[in-house]
């Protein structure tokens, strides 16, 4: 299991609008908060990337970037994206590699289901914040903030 602590994986996902996003590209610029979600359009995964939204400008402030990741299509994430005005890039995790990664699939051996996972990474890339669920904004962004040695 990921821990606190510990070197974020490395990725290299496309977002939904053909964009490359690169986990090394933010380092020493800007912390990286990833919210693994299980599908677009269901009520949790609406729920979540809604907040994501409303918070967005919170997350700025801060100066962390904030990504959602699935496995979904390009297709449907747009689509998703544009129903609820979405400020954060839904990233695709097709071979859901990047998932694998940061532990956030279910346990199931038959199918490929994220497991709802919220990991926070600083900008030297050490991961700062790892919970399932949808933890709140502050939760999520007083981990963040925290000095190196008080983590």
């Amino acid at each position: 299991m990921l821990k606190v602590g510990e070197p974020a994986p490395e990725f290299d996902l496309e977002d939904e609008n053909g964009n490359h996003v690169r986990l090394g590209d933010f380092r020493g610029k800007s912390s990286v908060v990833l919210m693994f979600y299980p599908a677009d359009n269901t009520p949790g995964c609406t729920k979540q990337l809604c907040t994501a939204r409303d918070d967005y400008d919170k997350y700025v402030a801060e100066g962390v970037a904030v990504f959602g990741v699935n496995p979904g299509s390009a297709g449907n994430h747009k689509k998703f994206s544009e129903k609820h005005g979405f400020k954060t890039p839904l990233l695709l995790d097709n071979s859901a590699r990047v998932s694998r990664a940061y532990d956030a699939l279910m346990p199931i051996p038959i199918v490929t289901l994220v497991n709802r996972t919220v990991v926070g990474i600083d900008r030297e890339g050490v991961v700062r914040f790892y919970e399932r669920g949808m933890p709140s904004t502050a939760t999520i962004l007083a981990a963040m903030s925290q000095p190196a040695a008080a983590r």
